[in-house]
């Protein structure tokens, strides 16, 4: 049977809300199920995606329409990806060449013709921000054809101070940049119904640039962000991610082969929703803590941390009453 695997993004997850710093604990996953259903947030690390043999690299709105059993996954074995960005630097077109040669992926580039202007902050413990062009960028790529994903790479707009503050923080810190992604990668994945990922092209206006240079050379950062200080581009984890990313189809894997869906603590959103109302079993991590205040739900099955969670899906697996493994065992209620 198959899992689903969510860390939600912009919401300062301790475990995942950084960069790929869930990747070890998906692997973990990974071993008790045949399929793991995870969003690119879970593995991507700038330059780095380790993501398992197994995994299914799903964009956060298709997945929603998954677990609502709205569209089936669709399994691959590559995609033609659509590279658009602002403007194709030398720099860029090196780094997508750079991947081109190594994963063996098919990909082309596009310019915008009307750039996307993306800023991103935090607000009441959650990444948000804004976006200027989104629908002339929408409008090109149904206006494109000839393709099978999207790799979106376009600069966010971060204050210098904030960047230092994520980066300088060793506690639940939310990433700036997260929110905007997300909600980008969303509104094109619905309009286009293809795979998306975004990854910033870095921020190189004069007023960001000198803070991350300084930050870059002379500090040693929490160690699950140091792949995002360790990259000068941020695009090869999505262009290994998008390389077999499944499409959404009429017909492929579907959601009642899903044996459970796996999240932290302390979040409910539309993957939890849809589970529960398909009686999918939702087990919630409380080590993987958030920076929201979401009371526990009544109908999660909770433990601990992935350690636990691992044990509770190879119960699932062999058919076994977890209750049957501890001590000591509940007693048989006679009628």
């Amino acid at each position: 049977m198959n899992v689903v695997f969510i860390i939600p993004t912009g919401i300062g997850c301790s475990i995942g809300g950084h960069a790929g710093d869930a990747t070890p604990a998906a692997k973990l996953i990974a071993s008790v199920c045949d399929k793991i259903i995870l969003h690119p947030n879970v593995v991507n690390a700038s330059d780095i995606n380790e993501m398992p043999e197994n995994a299914l690299y799903v964009e956060g709105s298709i997945l929603d329409r998954f677990l609502f059993g709205m569209t089936r996954l669709q399994q691959v074995q590559s995609n033609k990806i659509l590279v658009v960005v602002n403007k194709a630097t030398p720099a860029l077109v090196n780094a997508v060449n750079a991947a081109r040669s190594t994963i063996g992926i098919q990909a082309t580039m596009m310019a915008l013709d009307t750039p996307l202007a993306m800023s991103g902050w935090v607000e009441d413990d959650r990444a948000t921000g804004e976006v200027t062009g989104l629908r002339a960028a929408i409008d090109q790529l149904q206006d494109t054809e000839g393709y099978d994903a999207v790799a979106l790479i376009t600069p966010i707009r971060v204050h210098p101070d904030t960047v230092l503050e994520y980066f300088r923080s060793t506690g639940c810190s939310v990433n700036p940049w997260g929110g905007i992604e997300a909600f980008v990668s969303r509104s094109i994945a619905d309009a286009i119904s293809k795979p998306v990922a975004h990854a910033p092209e870095e921020d190189s206006s004069a007023e960001v640039a000198p803070a991350l240079a300084k930050l870059l050379y002379n500090e040693v950062v929490d160690r699950r962000k140091a792949a995002e200080v360790s990259a000068e581009f941020y695009i090869h984890c999505i262009l290994k991610g998008l390389h077999r990313a499944p499409r959404p189809s009429s017909w492929g894997i579907s959601r009642e082969s899903v044996m459970c869906l796996v999240t932290p603590s302390m979040c409910f959103g539309r993957p939890h929703e849809a589970c529960l109302s398909a009686g999918i079993p939702v087990i919630a991590v409380r080590e993987n803590i958030t920076a929201l205040r979401v009371e526990e739900h009544p109908d999660f099955l909770y433990v601990e941390n992935y350690l636990e969670a691992a044990g509770l899906i190879a119960c699932m697996n062999a058919g076994v009453n977890p209750q049957m493994v501890r001590s000591p065992a509940p007693v048989t209620k006679r009628g």
